[in-house]
């Protein structure tokens, strides 16, 4: 395994496999051993340690010419179907084995890529801290004693810990980019409809996506244009996904827009990253206007203080009726609080959307891309564990509003405060602006974070 890459991103690899002549098994048995001395870290929720050993000596005898993804591994979150393995969403009693694979999933698989296993996640994908799973509370990638994010926790830690190339999440309410700033990567959350959702247990049916973590932005956008387009077993699939790629590029001068005051919830080296990040932009050559916060706030506001919790409920209520102590507390406590909203008050909200959805189409009027904090902050495990709701609502502060919004997003590293700990910035773009979003947001990573230290041990 000596010739095995230090770092698993696409470019690498793949020149590995050509021109050091590694094989596909000797890829997967590093993969693994990386995983294995990272146990400790709570990545896992189940490895398919030996089902990958067989994928990748089938590998062995193809072209590779012909799969653009061969002997690539991943990882998808534990909400999303394998076919013959138990999906759990971090609920043991929740647990189901399907028959059938996500669409997702079988994209990869076609592509060429091997699957390693399912990763830990805030149960029930409601929780943006990477604490909530009785699979133990997953870890950060740099430092143990920092929440890894949610809820897509373990797939953020497997791609900055060199586990795995890249790994697929959901983003409901940003938990496809918040686990990507705090671990130091890339996290892609598309345009609602254009990666099926097919086989994922929802939370908010809605407005699930199905998310992409990489180690660059080039990594996302090219496994994003494997996944993208129509699927006829997802209803929320958008026709105008087939034929559409994410990959692409953006003029030079762009617009981008940024609030007036950014909040950073006391943390001042935080709000100095993000300053700098807007001087980059600036530098590079983009014009920067502030734009108005409140519609953007004002729909945040709607996803947990209004009736879109009853749409989680919807997904498992019935679950946590039967089961109520098979569920964290926390998790249970959020979702059956959907009980509580009646029809009025879903039209009601559905209206108050409308009209912000309006006042930020006319943002978009104006500029090309809004540039935020991915999170104004960051918190120790300890500090979430005192005030586990608190710090969860300050974490989804730039997040919250993007689905409901219909808008696509990428959270690209942003740099480290100065005790270490990994900030990111993001940039939201309109509907089925992917590719021009991922073209400007790969400009943005700062150039001390475009190589991320995978393997650090405190």
């Amino acid at each position: 395994m000596t010739d095995v890459p230090a770092t698993f991103d696409l470019e690498t690899l793949q020149w590995a496999y050509r021109e050091r002549d590694i094989t596909p098994r000797a890829v997967v048995e590093t993969a693994l051993s990386r995983a294995e001395s990272d146990e400790s870290r709570n990545v896992w929720i189940d490895r398919y340690d030996e089902r990958a050993r067989r994928r990748a000596a089938d590998l062995a005898s193809v072209d590779p010419a012909e799969y653009p993804l061969y002997g690539v591994p991943f990882a998808v979150k534990d909400n999303i179907d394998v076919a013959g393995r138990p999906t759990t969403a971090a609920c043991p009693a929740y647990e189901y084995v399907p028959e059938d694979s996500a669409t997702v999933v079988e994209r990869l698989a076609d592509a060429g890529a091997v699957l390693l296993g399912k990763t830990n996640m805030d149960q029930f994908a409601t929780g943006l801290v990477g604490t909530r799973s009785p699979y133990g509370i997953c870890r950060n990638a740099h430092d143990r004693s920092l929440i890894s994010g949610g809820s897509s926790s373990g797939s953020g830690v497997a791609v900055a810990r060199g586990q795995v190339s890249f790994a697929l999440g959901t983003d409901t309410a940003g938990s496809g980019r918040v686990p990507a700033a705090l671990n130091g990567v890339v996290g892609y959350k598309p345009t609602r409809g254009l990666v099926s959702t097919d086989g994922v247990v929802p939370a908010c049916r809605t407005l699930d996506c199905v998310s992409v973590f990489a180690t660059t932005v080039a990594d996302a956008a090219r496994v994003g244009d494997l996944l993208v387009g129509y699927d006829d077993a997802d209803p929320y699939s958008r026709p105008e996904a087939d034929g559409l790629s994410v990959t692409g590029t953006a003029r030079d001068t762009p617009t981008i827009g940024v609030f007036e005051r950014t909040e950073h919830f006391g943390d001042d080296a935080a709000r100095t990253l993000f300053e700098k990040a807007v001087r980059g932009v600036e530098d590079a050559g983009a014009t920067v206007v502030t734009v108005p916060e409140a519609p953007f706030r004002e729909a945040a506001e709607l996803l947990y203080g209004g009736p879109w919790v009853a749409e989680r409920f919807s997904a498992v209520g019935d679950f946590l009726e039967d089961h109520p102590d098979e569920a964290l507390d926390v998790t249970r406590d959020i979702i059956t609080e959907g009980a509580d909203y009646s029809a009025v008050d879903s039209f009601e909200a559905m209206y108050a959307l409308q009209e912000r959805r309006r006042r930020v189409q006319a943002v978009f009027e104006d500029v090309d891309f809004l540039l935020t904090p991915t999170t104004g902050t960051t918190y120790t495990v300890d500090a979430v564990r005192e005030a586990p709701k608190e710090t969860n609502a300050t974490l989804g502060h730039y997040t919250d509003y993007v689905n409901l919004l219909d808008l696509c997003a990428v959270a690209v590293p942003g740099g480290t405060r100065p005790d270490g700990a990994h900030l990111g910035v993001t940039l939201v773009g309109p509907a089925d602006h992917d590719a021009s979003t991922l073209s400007v947001a790969d400009r943005l990573v700062p150039e001390d974070c475009r190589s991320v230290p995978t393997r650090t041990d405190e």
